[in-house]
């Protein structure tokens, strides 16, 4: 089944102490062109993030956001730097004797002096922040996908709509095109004869004549590529696997059998079905666009 390329998902995890938010989406492109915008300390994560969403789409314009932020601060503490408290008492009590001042030294006095006191923070374990967000782009991107396939299901409605008119078109060119070939000698018939009135003419130059023409106008061969080319689209967009390369090279193979049967066939009926499956051929590669 066809997927588009155009897709959005969201998700949001509170778990261990912090609230891990995630975006994709994605847009039309040749190629697949991932970027991602995250923390600058969670930069190690970025590789991870483009090769998971390589897994999930092989074409478009993807972009990822992921936000982290703190909610429980555990892992913070507060430390004190003892050996410096101490020299700093040491040198509090040496002036204190040398100058006989007063001890008058508080707990809130030594905690301002520098460094002193501190905060450390452990530093994340990068298993359990890989799991957090594995778990939180797993959900996005299963939104992600949903939106992707659910616009691939009117891609692939409206395509096959296209599709079913471009037969109809086929059909009716190949029933007509024999058609032409009698109106062609139906017309050189009563041309020879406005010429010629009642005067007899080789009836063998009109035959050659006319299968010439038909050899020339013979489009048999036009119109069973068509209809190959046709069943092939199909099955390739029935088939679970990308397809928008193929289905845009097939597309141009369609349109080139159908121009090659409108420079043949120049009979007005027929030029104007082949009008109008180009119209519907050109409607095609444009959708096709969209498709991964």
């Amino acid at each position: 089944m066809l997927k588009s390329m155009t897709g959005y998902g969201r998700a949001i995890l509170e778990k261990e102490g912090m609230e891990l938010t995630f975006e994709v989406k994605s847009v039309n492109n040749r190629y697949l062109d991932t970027s991602v915008r995250l923390p600058r300390a969670f930069g190690y994560l970025e590789d991870k993030i483009k090769k998971e969403i390589g897994a999930h789409t092989s074409r478009g314009k993807a972009d990822a956001y992921l936000s982290i932020n703190v909610i429980e601060d555990r892992l913070t503490k507060v430390t004190v730097n003892y050996p410096l408290f101490e020299s700093y008492l040491a040198v509090f009590s040496e002036v204190k004797e040398k100058y006989g001042l007063r001890d008058d030294t508080a707990v809130s006095t030594v905690m301002k002096l520098p460094d002193v006191v501190g905060t450390k923070s452990d530093e994340e374990d990068e298993e359990k922040i890989t799991a957090l967000l594995r778990e939180v782009m797993g959900t996005a991107l299963d939104s992600y996908d949903k939106m992707r396939e659910t616009e691939g299901k009117k891609l692939y409605d409206d395509i096959s709509e296209k599709l079913d008119r471009i037969e109809e078109i086929r059909q009716e060119i190949a029933k007509l095109s024999p058609e032409s070939v009698k109106a062609y000698e139906a017309r050189l018939r009563a041309r020879i004869e406005e010429l010629l009135g009642n005067t007899a003419y080789d009836e063998t130059r009109v035959i050659t004549e006319v299968a010439l023409y038909a050899d020339k106008v013979a489009v048999d061969e036009e119109i069973t590529r068509l209809g190959s080319h046709l069943a092939q689209f199909r099955s390739i967009m029935d088939a679970n696997a990308p397809a928008g390369r193929k289905l845009d090279f097939l597309t141009q193979e369609i349109n080139r059998e159908v121009n090659t049967i409108g420079s043949k066939c120049c009979e007005l009926e027929i030029t104007k079905l082949v009008v109008d499956a180009k119209s519907e051929i050109e409607k095609i590669r444009e959708q096709i666009q969209n498709v991964e």
